[in-house]
């Protein structure tokens, strides 16, 4: 059993407001137009109110003013007032901050530092002087709660994405400021792991907590009091739920993606709001005349397709097992076979084994058992120049990769090391910009760029190599719905030239309406192998690897039907009007 994290409870004390910003604008140094203009905004204690807006909107930028992060250390033009539980906000130092706000931000890995899981949460007790025998019951609560217990001697770096952001929320809770600002919370998180952290969330404004997201994903604002959409540094709507998520058409305009319910009814012209896929499932029934609806539940027989067309496939994994040190294998007797020109997606929780599995068909881990065959050669026999122009791998985080002064010199380096001559490296940097649409930004730093274009420009810089196979470890991560339509139509264009495509991925519509293929992993092992929507009809087995079909697929499931797309399911329901 979880246990309940001993936070302080303001919930009985009387309403008082947390935080008020009035007329606040902010410049950064150099920059032509301000990040922020105008806001003005109040917030009740115990309320949660969670920011959205494409990037560049101004969300990292308003909350990083909430504790002073700037402008303490990120200097620029700030007007306008601040104030903290009626206190208003002058000189006062981050630090001065940290007991009453407390912030996880969007690049989390940044804020870990400590050697070991134990030591990172420790260290911000130890600098609040927190009483040394609280300090233990109170590190095994919040790791229990952000589910890492069991992990307090691991080295941080050793952690998956999504176990660095548990660890940073973690750090955070032991704190136990009143006022949480959370930056993209649950980016790296699997659905399940994104459902812990809100109901975490939840208990935390249960006990009086003010809380402060920023989120790309409009399903934790469901569960939000209020929601606000800032666009080019203004705050262009703010409401409950209810009012906000309706309109499609305007979080569309400002890079938000709607949720899929909101997107069925209103397409079809149900003027309603639901807060669940079931409560959509009952309104859609009444619209289309229907019986009540029921959750079709298939048999949880595992599809496994076999690829036998007499030529060696272009990667095949043998009964691979990879263990890290002396802990249980990371990947467990995985056999599987990609041919070439196939879309895949590889699914799965986080710590589910997705990532050591990628790594060894790009070449960057080696089995423990097992054995990896490009064209049916033993992967440690192919001369790495060649396994370059077969099998190229783009991190989840693009700027583990980015290393060069300019957008042309970084996506030039690897023809070059390839050893073409000048000609052909221009051909290819020319080729590779152009398939990216960074051509105008050749001159640009990489680090300069948003994450979008940086993500994208990891991906110009493998396409320089002319590589077979792309294998992408979470291509949408931290990226607007614009950025992540952008990203993926881009793997889409290139899968339709030939190129096989691999993505490791957390969103189920990204998988639902691209990949061909599913790969769905837990605890190691490859539970599934075949369509994502066969695998959609198997709740026990999606369940049992903490897989969340689309909620459109969910809604259909109502009915009978397994749509991949909210389009799908419009185009179903209209059949059915139209023959009623």
């Amino acid at each position: 059993m979880t246990p309940t994290v001993a936070v302080p409870h303001y919930a009985d004390s009387p309403a008082v407001e947390a935080l008020r910003l009035e007329r606040v604008s902010f410049t950064y140094p150099d920059a032509t137009t301000p990040a922020l203009r105008e806001v003005s905004l109040a917030v009740q204690q115990g309320e949660m109110v969670v920011i959205m807006g494409a990037s560049g909107a101004g969300k990292s930028t308003l909350v990083k003013c909430l504790n002073r992060v700037i402008p303490a250390f990120q200097t620029g033009h700030l007007t306008g007032d601040m104030s903290l539980f009626g206190q208003r906000l002058t000189h006062e130092k981050v630090g001065e901050l940290a007991g009453t706000v407390g912030m996880v931000f969007q690049d989390f890995e940044a804020q870990l530092f400590s050697t070991t899981v134990r030591d990172e949460v420790i260290f911000g007790m130890e600098q609040l002087g927190v009483d040394p025998a609280a300090m233990q019951p109170r590190l095994e609560e919040v790791l229990a709660q952000v589910g890492l217990s069991g992990f307090e001697g691991r080295d941080p770096t050793t952690l998956s994405g999504g176990q660095k952001q548990r660890l940073a929320i973690a750090a955070l809770l032991a704190l136990q400021p009143r006022v949480l600002v959370l930056d993209e919370p649950t980016t790296d998180l699997d659905p399940h792991g994104r459902q812990e952290i809100f109901a975490l969330l939840g208990r935390m404004r249960a006990s009086g907590h003010t809380l402060i997201l920023v989120e790309h994903e409009v399903s934790a604002a469901v569960l939000a009091d209020r929601v606000i959409l800032l666009a080019a540094g203004a705050i262009v709507a703010d409401g409950p739920p209810e009012r906000i998520l309706p309109r499609t058409t305007l979080l569309e305009r400002y890079g938000v993606r709607p949720r899929d319910i909101d997107r069925v009814l209103q397409s079809l012209g149900i003027p309603a709001y639901t807060r669940s896929v079931a409560d959509a499932a009952t309104t859609l029934q009444q619209h289309l005349s229907l019986a009540p609806p029921t959750q079709v539940v298939s048999s949880t027989s595992v599809e496994t397709p076999r690829h036998e067309n007499g030529v060696a496939p272009l990667l095949h994994v043998q009964a691979v097992t990879h263990t890290y040190g002396e802990g249980p294998p990371a990947v467990r007797d995985v056999t599987l076979t990609i041919q070439s020109g196939e879309f895949l997606a590889l699914l799965g929780k986080n710590g589910s084994g997705k990532t050591t599995l990628a790594k060894h068909l790009g070449g960057l881990l080696t089995p423990t058992q097992g054995h990896v065959l490009l064209r049916g050669q033993e992967l440690n026999q192919v001369p790495l120049h060649q396994f370059a122009q077969e099998v190229s791998y783009v991190f989840q985080n693009p700027d583990h990769q980015l290393f060069a002064d300019t957008v042309e010199a970084e996506v030039a380096f690897g023809p070059r090391n390839l050893g073409l001559d000048s000609a052909a490296v221009r051909i290819r940097s020319d080729e590779a910009l152009e398939a990216v649409g960074l051509q105008s930004l050749r001159d640009q730093d990489p680090f300069l760029l948003g994450r979008g274009e940086r993500q994208r420009l990891a991906v110009a810089a493998l396409l320089a190599l002319r590589p077979r196979m792309l294998i992408l470890d979470e291509p949408t991560t931290g990226l607007d719905y614009p950025e992540q339509r952008q990203m993926m139509e881009l793997l889409k264009r290139l899968h339709q030239e030939g190129r096989t495509i691999l993505i490791i991925t957390h969103v189920p519509w990204v998988a639902a309406e691209y990949a061909e293929r599913a790969l769905l992993m837990a605890d190691g092992q490859l539970l599934w192998d075949g369509s994502l929507r066969a695998l959609c009809t198997q709740p026990t087995l999606c369940a049992q690897a903490a897989f969340r079909p689309p909620d459109c697929t969910l809604l259909g499931g109502h009915f009978g039907q397994t749509p991949l797309s909210v389009e799908e399911l419009v185009q179903w329901a209209e059949d059915v009007k139209r023959k009623a």
